[in-house]
């Protein structure tokens, strides 16, 4: 028996024997998930309450009987268990539902004979793989509008699943927590608080987390993120303990952490290199004192070869003459990852080292990083003799700023008050003095000042580093910072310090760029080799996700690693810290910039002015100010609108910010914008102004808006434009939508997709669709998929079919069809007698085509009957005939622009020439022939033309041009010659149409 599999934690869809299928309604698919859910038999009349409550009984159960029937059709006729008055699925060992999977991997915890509330060891690998199976909230983007009961159903299930959800992660975390596991308690303790950012406890644990971890400042930070979200939400300040317990970790009072399980926890660790510290010299900062609680050290630096090479000599340059080294970039480009390698090999060779991070929220501290640096290295000397040769005045200037120098020279005055000319200058010589004997010690390297995130530097640290780089040329001294350069405006105090130290020739800017795709690669297999994370598909679709940014690269790989993230799953959900960047960036962003930026993002990752500004509701002014806001924050790009040298356009800096915005957008909000956007794309198509236009667009706001009906409309539009570009498979996605839409004219797009599998060498799913037409269409359509079915058969190679067909054709058109008509399908007809055989019945055939074509003037049907009488007369070696009527349909096809018997036409010239010894003129025109169909797009008249010229090219003695055609035919002969398993001979047959 197949296996049926539905997934509903996330986005529903439905998988037969691994293979993903389409139902036709919406309400099919409640109707699915409810039997499937509920585990119980239902009645006829509670499923058409349940989905139809609007309908009398009557009508309610006459859509539920036509709801069942596009169900039992998508599922194949199996596992629905229907009689007259109830309804339900039948659920044996061939059936999966995720929702049941998540279920029994949590009540194998169950079992392990302990409290709910206590995990144990054993519990942690059915926890995570609860918490894997868990894509995103149950039937997540999936509502039915009409059908308020099923949508509270639907509702109730969710918030019980995401509760769930919410205990099975804060066990990982007790887990991991009690495991000494710290990293991987983090990682889901950060998806614990993205179900929801108020919830304290999830706060505190992050915060004592990331204390235990050795990452004091982001566990400072994290409490920030606290206050902020309950002040900013509910307008509350954090409970007591939270409170307490920050100022713990801020005092170095941090509790030591739980003692470490017997129990190992079984999961796979990222393994760090293996480096060594040498002992600190006399003077010089302990390697503790310059990390940095950035999670990604583990992790090789790759593609920053080039930036390394110049920091190394701009450092080594420093030692006869101080320089400025500034790291530029957007969040998460890896700047603090590359400076902290810096500051690690410069302190290894034996340098001082003065470090700082500089935190958002802070700008007010006056000289914040100074103190801090200068604290942590003035705690980390032995004795007080590095503070021996620096004159009193500037101990007792210093000594404002750093009380506790005067404890180590008692003898030092207190410093006047600052209220007197030059006392300004005489503080931050003072300070500059007990830097350089901070930075001196044993060693003959030059000292390193590193300052990391300095665009959130208060203006009085700002006006002591630019004192100090005004005076690098006097001592070896290398100052190290980074920004992020979307953070600050070019008018900052920093971009004018920076330009006075390039005059001097004492700075140097590394601005970093994304990694490309074989650095991501790269990375991929040095961290996990033998990971699924290493294949090429999974690479290839880390590098889409991320971009090439390297924080959210390695969060990916993280969360790969350690189980959280599965490379085989469909969708992957956002990675925490992927998140927290991204929350980070949008923090500065105010109420008008918020409503643009959801607007674009319901757009899509591009977006121009004048659809952003008339479906926001926002003036022009306001809309232009806002988007220069977005700009200088770096969220937005703005382009140049490609061949319109006028216009503009503008793309988010990431997807992941566009899909973040999107999903916290509220369902109703993101209904309104995709309604608004596609009322603006269509006043765009009636204005004609966008002369690129995809119905498709306007066709996916609609759908996303909830308007079905003009969805499908325009769904079907949309298939239409791709068809005429020949884009078949674009055409052929926007026609099944349609029908999924519940489009009025199912008979025309049944007929289409036909054209469309037929083209593609799909002859089984041509066959399918065009009875499927015939059956749905009316008396008018029937001689035309008669013709077709015909065609399909010819193609096939079953001439007894194809004939009968075309005569049901004939017969199906009547006396009331014209000439032209009529001679088409004599002309068909003719071509299957041919290829059966049947010479004389298909000349037969062909004068008859021939009178009635000339009878109605029909120059298609000429064109197609002098391209059939070409052939005839090349299969008897009448040459001059041949080439007549050959070029005669030529000439007429070319007239009426119709590829299809144009390149028909030529490949038939082709071999008509060849067989007549011109091998080069033949192979010119079977080259014009291939070209067209690969336009079209018609594989199987395609791959006959590959092996045509193959031939001929052999017979010009171009034995190896004549190859990679031989193979491309065999390749595509191979992929629609073979149906359900069965090779169709007469497909690798065609040479002439």
């Amino acid at each position: 028996m197949p296996q049926l599999a539905l997934f509903l934690l996330g986005p529903p869809y439905i998988e037969r024997d691994g293979e993903l299928i389409s139902v036709d309604t919406r309400k099919a698919i409640a109707l699915l998930a409810y039997l499937a859910v509920t585990r119980q038999r239902h009645s006829r009349d509670s499923l058409a309450n349940l989905l139809w409550p609007d309908y009398d009984q009557v009508n309610a159960r006459a859509t539920l009987r036509r709801t069942l029937s596009a169900l039992n059709k998508a599922l194949a006729g199996d596992w629905l268990d229907i009689d007259r008055e109830t309804i339900g699925l039948a659920q044996g060992t061939h059936f999966r539902l995720d929702v049941d999977e998540f279920h029994k991997c949590l009540a194998e915890c169950r079992t392990h004979g302990h409290p709910a509330s206590e995990t144990c060891p054993n519990c942690l690998k059915p926890l995570a793989q609860a918490v894997t199976l868990y894509r995103g909230d149950f039937m997540a983007g999936f509502s039915l509008r009409d059908s308020p009961n099923f949508d509270d159903w639907q509702f109730f299930q969710a918030d019980s699943l995401r509760r769930e959800l919410s205990h099975a992660l804060e066990c990982l975390v007790h887990g991991y927590t009690a495991q000494g596991n710290f990293e991987t308690a983090i990682t889901y303790a950060r998806r614990w608080l993205a179900l929801d950012r108020l919830h304290e406890p999830a706060h505190r644990h992050l915060m004592q987390l990331y204390a235990w971890a050795g990452q004091r400042a982001a566990a400072l930070h994290q409490y920030r993120e606290c206050v902020q979200a309950l002040e900013q939400e509910l307008g509350v300040t954090p409970l007591e303990s939270t409170t307490q317990l920050y100022q713990s970790i801020k005092e170095n009072r941090i509790p030591p952490p739980p003692v470490q399980a017997n129990a190992p926890v079984a999961t796979q660790e990222i393994q760090k290199p293996a480096s060594s510290n040498p002992a600190s010299s006399p003077g010089a900062i302990t390697p503790a004192a310059v990390q940095f609680p950035v999670q990604h050290n583990d992790y090789p630096l790759l593609g920053r070869a080039a930036e390394w090479n110049a920091l190394l000599q701009a450092y080594t340059a420093s030692s006869t003459s101080g320089h400025l080294i500034l790291l530029e970039g957007e969040a998460g480009i890896g700047k603090t990852r590359l400076a902290e390698e810096m500051v690690a090999h410069v302190h290894k060779q034996g340098a001082s080292v003065i470090a700082a991070h500089c935190y958002e929220g802070e700008t007010q501290l006056a000289y914040g990083p100074f103190v801090a640096g200068m604290r942590t290295a003035i705690a980390q000397q032995q004795d007080a003799a590095w503070l021996r040769d620096v004159p009193a005045l500037w101990v007792s200037e210093a000594a404002r700023l750093l009380p506790e120098l005067t404890s180590l020279r008692p003898e030092v005055a207190v410093a006047p008050p600052l209220d007197h000319p030059g006392a300004q200058g005489r503080f931050f010589e003072g300070l500059r003095h007990v830097l350089l004997a901070l930075l001196k010690g044993d060693s003959a390297q030059p000292g390193i000042v590193f300052f990391d995130d300095m665009q959130w530097a208060d203006e009085a640290s700002l006006d002591l580093l630019a004192y100090l780089v005004r005076r690098l040329r006097e001592h070896p001294l290398c100052l190290l910072i980074t920004w992020r350069t979307h953070a600050i405006p070019r008018d900052h105090h920093l971009y004018r310090l920076l330009a006075d130290a390039q005059r001097s020739g004492n700075a140097i800017i590394l601005s970093l760029t994304r990694l490309d795709r074989h650095t991501v690669q790269q990375l991929a297999q040095s961290v996990v080799p033998a990971s699924p994370a290493a294949t090429t598909d999974v690479v290839q679709r880390l590098y889409e996700e991320t971009e090439g940014l390297p924080f959210f690269l390695i969060e990916y790989l993280t969360a790969i690693a350690k189980g959280v993230l599965a490379p085989e799953n469909e969708r992957w959900s956002l990675p925490g810290g992927v998140r927290d960047l991204l929350h980070s960036r949008l923090d500065a962003v105010d109420e008008i910039g918020w409503q643009l930026l959801a607007t674009a993002a319901a757009i899509g990752r591009s977006f121009d002015f004048d659809t952003l500004r008339e479906a926001s509701g926002r003036g022009e002014e306001e809309t232009v100010t806002a988007l220069e806001e977005l700009i200088a924050l770096g969220l937005v790009a703005e382009e140049p609108g490609g061949n319109n040298a006028a216009a503009l356009t503008y793309d988010f800096s990431h997807e992941k910010l566009r899909t973040l915005v999107y999903e916290e957008t509220s369902l109703a909000r993101r209904r309104l914008l995709h309604r608004r956007i596609a009322e603006v794309l269509v006043g765009h198509e009636r204005g004609k102004r966008e002369p690129g236009f995809q119905p498709g667009q306007i066709a996916q706001h609609y759908r996303l808006a909830g308007n079905e009906n003009a969805a499908a409309e325009y769904y079907k539009r949309a298939g239409e434009r791709a068809r005429t570009l020949y884009a078949n498979t674009e055409a052929l996605a926007h026609f099944h939508l349609a029908l999924a839409l519940g489009h009025p004219d199912r008979a025309g797009l049944h007929e289409a997709i036909g054209d469309l599998h037929t083209l593609m060498g799909e002859y089984a799913a041509a066959l399918k669709s065009y009875e499927t037409a015939a059956a749905l269409g009316s008396v008018e359509t029937l001689p035309t998929i008669e013709q077709k079915l015909g065609n399909v058969y010819g193609r096939r190679g079953e001439w007894e079919l194809a004939e009968s067909h075309l005569e049901a054709a004939l017969f199906a058109l009547g006396e009331g069809g014209s000439a032209g008509e009529r001679a088409k399908i004599y002309a068909d007809w003719s071509l299957a007698a041919y290829r059966h055989g049947q010479a004389a019945r298909a000349l037969e055939l062909a004068h008859l085509a021939l009178e009635l074509a000339e009878a109605g003037s029909d120059r298609q049907a000429l064109a197609q009957v002098h391209n059939l009488l070409g052939i005839l007369a090349s299969s008897k070696q009448q040459t001059e005939q041949a080439h007549h009527h050959l070029e005669e349909s030529l000439a007429l096809a070319d007239g009426l622009n119709d590829a299809s018997i144009q390149a028909a036409a030529l490949n038939n010239l082709a071999l008509a020439y060849a067989a007549n010894g011109e091998t080069e003129r033949a192979i010119a025109l079977a080259e014009n022939a291939l070209a067209l169909c690969v336009s079209q797009g018609d594989r199987h008249r395609e791959a006959a033309l590959h092996s045509n010229l193959a031939d001929m090219l052999h017979a010009a003695g171009r034995a190896e041009e004549a190859m990679p055609h031989l193979k491309q035919a065999v390749s595509i002969y191979a992929e629609i010659g073979v149906e359900a398993g069965t090779v169709q001979p007469e497909i690798w047959k065609l040479v002439e149409w």
